[in-house]
């Protein structure tokens, strides 16, 4: 009889688990869990890009999409997709390094149905001759889609500077050129590859359902059992990641966006043997401090830096990168080894001062109750998380593993400090200004290896350290042992517990989760906040401001579990805290308190404005897609902006003018405010009659900010065009409802989902426009609306305008086709994810803070949209695509960009072309929110 590990958990999981070993060897995971309406499964495989072929790069990426188009079983290459989404779920995949995984999730109901469709991947995979030059081709696309990807181009350059031998350095993506030749030796290249590597005992599946244990250990056995186990015994080469040849350099790389940074970069042994005891946890947790004498408190003050983090980087079977990634100033640039010499200070302080017991409890401890109290996530997410964790950990901690702080072992500790050193470090520095001379494979990235100077090592091998750098105090914000209250709520969802002049304060006791846990938000309206790209860019200049400000002294909060949030929207900005409730209060009166001083200086403005102009300007160089999704908003909605006019309306703005921007933002305010989780009512009362006094200091009553937004009817179909300097095209159609109601809502939220599946396999697996493709429902300003998006490294505008418009026109023989069986099923499936049961208090206070800006002020909406769906025919919405979207006058907004490799396509125009974006606002009928 084998031996069943007891899997280590939270006391506030309600989830059960149980650990299998399949006869096949294959490593199988349970999760019973009754409260979720959803199920899902997750196949994590033991190959990676580590894998490939010597003359193969991107084989592992190609299997992952290959794998996806139809198997002996269900040979119909859109098949596995449509059924996901026409019961209401999702899937994905990626390839990483040593695994690929391959997850969805769907309606319980159908959760067997599915689980015989995913496991014929590992099966019995069809590899249809005919698909193969059409997926590389999609392969070439994913490629050409990151070609203008910074961390994707220095990513490229790490490959290039490690030991060729090691597997790290190989090409991870694929291309045309990779995957190149006849597609009949491709093809067997591909199957050879499957078998040799696919292999039972090297997979690892994580299924997570509303269904008993013994239910779950039959449909594994029943669909999993059968997976061929060839015994693979990994092999990868026992080579250093690093020779002494590609040892103590540096690294000077050029990206497209504007930025500088620098990353100490040291090697160090395979991690995975240190988890029980996480040593790099607890140095990352002194050296990334924020709190005032951390390394970064120490930079920021001398100009040297803006941001810090400590711990990131690569990692694999033999090795692990460990990075402490400096955001530099301009000054911070110059003076280069300065900033490194503060670094090689702080982890010399870390090793003569900071190896006490209580410092590694402290955080051991924040560990342990983030643990205790853990939040449910999503069955799709945690399939996915246990699916990868059962490649790193032992069976009983594959829940508890990344919580698991045993004890401090100074001697472990205490060896790999000794590894962050000077002779064990390379520099890799990003910035628009270095001098290069050799270019990337694949992403040309200019770049440059230079040896570290004698000299500067010497200058880095540190004995003293100097006297503005210190380790953290106790953190005070850590709450002893925290308790859910037993009180119960006193009705279904918020309500309102106080109101006044501008003024709406609600609240809910939650008495579902069970944590001692809060999330408040808290919205400013203000007249002053946008309503013009200055004040705009101001609003947004004072959000930053503020949160720099805040930094040293929230840090200990943050490190405690207590986190806020501070951002700017149309109408003002929103506060939004989450944490522990025992010390929330404090943590608001800090953030009000520190709010209402303003105390900012000359330099640090002038650090923060050239951020947020460096981060505008940048905006230029993302991807064609996510500037066309800007470029939407900023069409439709009154009060959003370009950056780039934004980054013209601040260029000159002096401090004065933030000072009294901020205090006219302040004169007159609307607040509406939402607390919700481990508060009292009586909490709430109080907290609110704070609030409405403090307000009374600084302002007067207003009415809530107008959000308006263009309303699209009678113009017909309107184009614009943006410029943007990239070789693909993009496209996105709008098309906006003539009224927010509950039935639009209903109707476009259901042709959404009942053409987004299609729409991708015809689009981009079938027609290879592009490797983004997809529709989507998009409320603007609470307002119904649907959009359908490419970026194609194939075809220009015109084109995909009319691939685009042909699939709207055919889809409604689509609809009429489909049978009455697998109408119902389409609309259970949408029902089912709109009413899927909040996973945890985060997602619920998400619900109910977006119900208040929808003045969904009963709470239940989606309810009512429901019932509007589960009475809409195929007739209701042949119709409406016939009125709404077939047209030819049917009103639209076309946004797009001319890709410069299809600059002699023949152009997309219009008579209703937006030259004048100003111009076509202003004259504009508005819905007025």
């Amino acid at each position: 009889m084998s031996f069943t590990p007891i899997i280590h958990k939270s006391p506030n999981d309600h989830r059960q688990y149980k650990y299998l070993l399949l006869e096949n060897q294959l490593k199988v995971l349970l999760v019973e869990d009754m409260q979720s309406t959803q199920a899902a499964s997750s196949m994590a495989v033991g190959v990676g890009h580590f894998d490939d072929p010597e003359k193969r790069p991107g084989m592992a990426h190609f299997l992952e999409h290959m794998l996806f188009l139809g198997t002996e079983k269900y040979p119909d290459s859109g098949e596995y997709h449509a059924f996901i989404n026409q019961h209401g779920g999702s899937n994905n995949a990626w390839t990483g390094a040593e695994q690929t995984n391959f997850f969805y999730s769907i309606d319980a109901e159908a959760f067997e149905p599915s689980l015989d469709r995913f496991s014929q991947f590992f099966i019995s995979p069809k590899f249809d001759l005919a698909l193969v030059d059409r997926e590389r081709h999609a392969i070439e696309s994913e490629f050409s889609l990151k070609l203008k990807d910074d961390i994707r181009r220095v990513y490229q350059v790490q490959k290039e500077s490690v030991n060729p031998a090691h597997p790290f350095a190989k090409f991870s993506v694929g291309n045309l050129k990779t995957l190149g030749g006849d597609e009949v030796d491709l093809r067997q290249e591909l199957l050879e590859f499957y078998r040799e590597r696919y292999s039972a005992n090297v997979m690892t599946l994580c299924l997570v359902a509303p269904l008993a244990l013994d239910e779950l250990e039959q449909l594994a056995r029943r669909y999993f059992g059968s997976i061929i186990n060839t015994q693979r015994q990994r092999q990868y080469p026992q080579v250093p990641f690093l020779t002494e040849k590609q040892q103590l350099k540096q690294i000077s790389i050029v990206p497209l966006k504007d930025q500088k940074r620098v990353n100490l970069s040291f090697t160090l042994p395979g991690i995975d043997q240190f988890y029980p005891r996480k040593p790099l946890t607890f140095i990352s947790h002194l050296l990334g401090n924020e709190s005032p004498g951390s390394l970064l408190s120490y930079l920021k003050a001398q100009g040297l830096a803006n941001n810090l983090s400590a711990g990131g980087g690569i990692n694999g079977y033999n090795f692990k990168e460990y990075n402490i990634s400096i955001q530099l100033s301009d000054k911070g640039l110059q003076e280069l080894d300065e900033v490194v010499a503060c670094a090689f200070e702080y982890i010399r302080l870390i090793s003569t001062q900071g190896l006490d017991t209580w410092r590694y409890q402290e955080r051991a401890n924040l560990l342990e109750t983030a643990f205790r109290f853990q939040e449910q996530i999503k069955a799709l997410d945690l399939a996915s998380h246990l699916s990868i964790n059962m490649h790193h950990y032992r069976p009983e901690d594959l829940v508890y593993g990344d919580y698991r702080m045993d004890g401090f072992d100074i001697d472990e500790t205490t060896m790999l400090l000794s590894l962050l050193s000077p002779d064990n470090m390379r520099l890799q520095v990003v910035a628009k200004e270095i001098t290069t001379d050799r270019q990337a494979a694949w992403y040309h990235t200019p770049y440059s290896v230079e040896d570290i100077a004698p000299e500067r090592l010497r200058k880095w091998d540190i004995s003293k350290i100097r006297p503005g750098l210190a380790l953290p105090e106790r953190n005070p914000f850590i709450v002893a042992n925290p308790q859910a209250r037993v009180a119960k709520s006193l009705s279904p969802h918020p309500c309102l517990v106080d109101e006044g002049p501008a003024f709406r304060l609600w609240h809910k006791k939650d008495d579902e989760f069970n944590v001692p846990k809060g999330h408040m938000y808290l919205s400013l309206d203000s007249d002053q906040a946008s309503k013009s790209p200055l004040h705009a860019a101001l609003t947004r200049l004072y959000v930053e401001m503020l949160l720099d400000y805040l930094t040293e002294a929230t840090y200990q909060a943050e490190v405690a579990g207590l986190n806020y949030n501070i951002y700017p929207h149309q109408g003002g900005i929103t506060l939004h805290l989450t944490g522990f409730t025992g010390n929330q209060e404090t943590l608001l009166s800090l953030v009000i308190h520190k709010a209402r001083e303003r105390n900012f200086t000359q330099e640090r403005f002038e650090t923060i404005k050239r951020q947020l102009l460096r981060s505008w300007r940048n905006a230029s160089q993302a991807k064609p897609i996510s500037q066309l999704f800007t470029g939407l908003t900023v069409t439709l909605q009154q009060r959003s902006y370009e950056p780039s006019q934004m980054a013209m309306a601040l260029e000159h703005v002096v401090l004065s003018q933030l000072h009294d921007h901020v205090s006219a933002f302040y004169e007159k305010i609307y607040l509406e405010g939402l607390v919700y989780g481990d508060w009292l009512e009586s909490e709430a009362k109080q907290l609110s009659k704070r609030l409405q006094n403090l307000l009374s200091l600084v302002s007067k009553p207003s009415k809530e900010a107008a959000r308006e937004l263009v309303n699209m009817a009678h113009k017909g179909t309107v184009m614009r065009e943006l410029v943007i300097a990239h070789q693909d095209s993009a496209i996105i159609l709008y098309y906006q409802a003539q009224s927010s109601s509950l039935d639009n809502m209903a109707i476009f939220t259901l042709l959404n989902h009942t053409m987004s599946s299609t729409f991708f396999h015809e689009l981009r697996t079938e027609k290879q426009l592009g490797y983004m493709v997809g529709t989507g429902y998009l409320p603007l300003n609470r307002h119904p609306g649907m959009i359908f998006y490419i970026q194609s490294p194939t075809a220009g505008p015109k084109q995909l305008l009319e691939a685009i418009d042909e699939f709207i026109a055919d889809f409604n023989y689509a609809v009429m086709q489909i049978t009455n069986e697998q109408w119902e099923s389409t609309k259970l499936g949408l029902v089912s994810q709109i009413m899927e049961h909040d996973s945890n208090l985060k997602t619920r206070s998400q619900r109910y803070w977006v119900s208040l800006g929808n003045r969904d002020y009963s709470f239940n909406q989606r309810e009512l949209v429901v019932e509007k769906i589960k009475l809409l025919t195929r007739a209701d919405l042949i119709k409406f695509m016939m009125q709404q979207m077939r047209s030819k006058h049917c009103n639209r907004l076309v946004l797009f960009n001319q890709g410069e490799q299809h600059q002699q396509h023949e152009p997309l125009r219009s008579e209703e072309m937006i030259t004048d974006l100003n111009y076509f606002k202003s004259n504009s009928e508005k819905f007025d929110f």
